[in-house]
């Protein structure tokens, strides 16, 4: 029981980015600069929206949230990890891992469940197409609870996992095979039975990534088939586009997260689980606004 205490008050080590790689100063480089150009382009559609009053509808409220959701993202883990690479120092204390972890899953899930209920959004602008309808549903009250219940329920769900992942004491080597502190990285280094714990990861990973995943999908399928009743051409051209571009970002969200999170600890590679996070949190925020906002016309005119 004391060992277990003074374990658990001790530094961690992060081992960095890809250990014992011959071009880390590049690759760190390479993600440095992937960092500067989703700062900038999210920074630029969030200021459009927020100057300019024809921007100032549900769609692009959400669009808005959605690159506040990723920007916050990117910035929780690019900084830290090239501030620990350049000079050497990789050590973390137990609260500022906690707290890294905290607000990484905070914002991961507030994610998934923004993009979910953004599937309910398309569902009916683009499947139903209805601008009246559109208008009644998805009125700025309904924006602004969808965008609450996302953080909410983000805030929740991680503050659970996290105080379980870190009431784990750990044996022996306090090296954390990862270049930020991590739940699934860090339930590696426990001396406990963690299959119950496991388990409730499953769960949650079912609850936040399988059914919203089930729902995006079941929703894409409704508006595929009312898009073939579409008699313009260009409207089912453009339809098509709108969704097949929404559908790459979701599998560039769900995709990275379910295989981190829905496999056992022990099936958990520290090398696949890093190239996982660079297609995650990392490289989609540069992609979110070219996707999602900055192809559509009435920014792009802007």
């Amino acid at each position: 029981m004391d060992a277990g205490n003074e374990s658990s008050n001790a530094d961690f080590l992060l081992r960095g980015l890809f250990p014992g790689l011959k071009h880390s100063n590049f690759l760190v480089s390479t993600i440095l600069l992937i960092y500067g150009v989703a700062l900038t382009a999210n920074s630029m559609l969030i200021l459009l929206i927020w100057v300019d009053s024809q921007l100032h509808t549900p769609v692009y409220f959400l669009h808005g949230q959605l690159s506040v959701m990723v920007l916050s993202v990117i910035a929780s883990t690019v900084p830290e990890m090239a501030t620990d690479f350049f000079p050497g120092k990789r050590n973390i204390s137990w609260v500022a891992c906690g707290t890294q972890i905290f607000f990484f899953l905070t914002l991961g899930i507030a994610e998934w469940i923004f993009i979910t209920l953004m599937a309910y959004d398309w569902y009916w602008y683009v499947a139903i197409c209805n601008p009246l309808r559109y208008a009644l549903i998805m009125s700025p009250r309904v924006c602004l609870q969808m965008a609450a219940t996302s953080w909410a329920g983000g805030a929740l769900t991680s503050l659970e996992h996290t105080a379980h992942a870190m009431h784990f004491p750990t044996c022996g080597s306090r090296e954390i095979s990862h270049f930020l502190c991590e739940v699934m990285a860090i339930l590696k280094l426990a001396c406990e039975d963690l299959s119950a714990y496991e388990k409730a990861v499953v769960v949650t990973s079912i609850v936040v990534l399988l059914i919203p995943l089930s729902f995006i999908l079941a929703s894409y399928a409704l508006i595929f088939l009312s898009v073939h009743r579409v008699s313009s051409t260009e409207g089912r051209n453009k339809a098509l586009a709108t969704c097949s571009s929404h559908l790459t970002v979701v599998s560039l969200y769900f995709g990275p997260a379910m295989l981190v999170y829905m496999r056992p600890t022990s099936y958990h590679r520290p090398v696949l689980d890093q190239v996982l996070f660079m297609l995650g949190p990392i490289l989609t925020p540069m992609m979110n606004p070219l996707i999602y906002s900055l192809r559509d016309k009435e920014v792009v005119v802007l």
